[in-house]
């Protein structure tokens, strides 16, 4: 039939089919006939599209930085978008009869550098290089909850930073005062591997001289214990040698003791006997003792009795004038 056509379209496409003004079907991936002077097609995509980015910022010590990165956005909400930007098509070759769809793309870059600027404004060219994670965060988050979007329908679902890299010449510095670091940092680790090496050779020696005083405090101890050892006998020994002459001494003392008794009991019987001789000799002192001569040369031998004649006669030598003694009795007394 003259001016009617068929279309079909794909499921990632929301359609709005327009008839004098006024919507007369929509709906995802339609099919359907249409009369071309009469009608009116939108195209909304539905795919999710991932948008690549790269600006350059100034950090807040002035440095320029490159933020190379990509987002991923989706229109979920075709009828908010449909109000603001036109995805109407030409219904000869269906192509978008505006670029307000590629546009759009380029409207949330340009959101998405606006928020990017402000964070990386805030960290210094150090800070921002190592702040991927923190800024890719910020940038998320801010997109997310960003009012136009919300308003056009569409929701960022993620947000990349590749990388955020200063310019050659700041690079190269970097670069160079990295490398010095890096020397001063071997530097200073030779430096503390040989304190380190110094220190525990320190405490080897601290060790050993410790060891070595243990040694001798050991063998101090060791000798003291000995002399006390040696002093405990010694003390033992003087104990013993100590109560040996206090037993001696009082031994001594008891000999004593026994010797006096005993010299105070021979004194007593030699005064017994002193008193008996005494009583016996009494009566005989007052006998002549010539009676007692005589009495004790009873039954004595011839030659006692001679020999006491001679003591007589030796007694009185001095009135005998002569005497005379045969040589027969002489002979006699000798073989006595």
């Amino acid at each position: 039939m003259f001016g009617l056509r068929f279309v079909k379209f794909e499921p990632n496409e929301y359609i709005h089919v327009i008839k004098k003004g006024r919507v007369v079907k929509k709906g995802r991936g339609l099919s359907f006939w249409f009369y071309k002077p009469s009608t009116s097609i939108i195209t909304v995509p539905l795919e999710t599209k991932n948008v690549p980015f790269m600006f350059e910022e100034l950090s807040s010590d002035y440095q320029t930085l490159t933020i190379q990165g990509d987002l991923i956005y989706k229109i979920t909400d075709t009828e908010k978008i449909i109000d603001q930007v036109n995805f109407s098509v030409d219904l000869k070759n269906y192509a978008y009869l505006s670029d307000d769809p590629e546009k759009l793309s380029r409207i949330i870059i340009n959101l998405v550098n606006t928020i990017t600027k402000t964070e990386v404004s805030k960290l210094p060219l150090r800070e921002a290089i190592q702040s991927i994670d923190r800024i890719a965060g910020a940038l998320k988050e801010a997109v997310q909850h960003n009012e136009y979007l919300q308003n056009l329908g569409i929701t960022i679902t993620n947000i990349n930073i590749l990388s955020i890299l200063p310019n050659k010449e700041t690079a190269r510095a970097l670069e160079a005062e990295t490398r010095e670091n890096i020397l001063r940092e071997a530097d200073d680790a030779v430096y503390k591997r040989r304190n380190a090496a110094v220190e525990q050779e320190r405490k080897i020696k601290e060790n050993e001289l410790n060891t070595q005083i243990a040694v001798e405090e050991k063998q101090r101890q060791i000798m003291e214990a000995h002399m006390e050892g040696k002093r405990a006998v010694q003390e033992k020994k003087r104990v013993i040698l100590q109560e040996d002459m206090a037993f001696k001494i009082k031994q001594e003392q008891e000999n004593t003791k026994l010797i006096e008794i005993s010299v105070k009991n021979k004194k007593t019987e030699a005064d017994i006997k002193a008193y008996s001789l005494n009583a016996v000799l009494e009566p005989m002192s007052k006998i002549n003792p010539e009676i007692i001569k005589a009495l004790s040369s009873i039954g004595m031998a011839p030659e006692k009795l001679i020999a006491n004649a001679f003591t007589g006669l030796a007694e009185n030598a001095g009135k005998i004038g002569e005497l005379n003694i045969s040589s027969e009795l002489l002979q006699q007394l000798m073989k006595k």
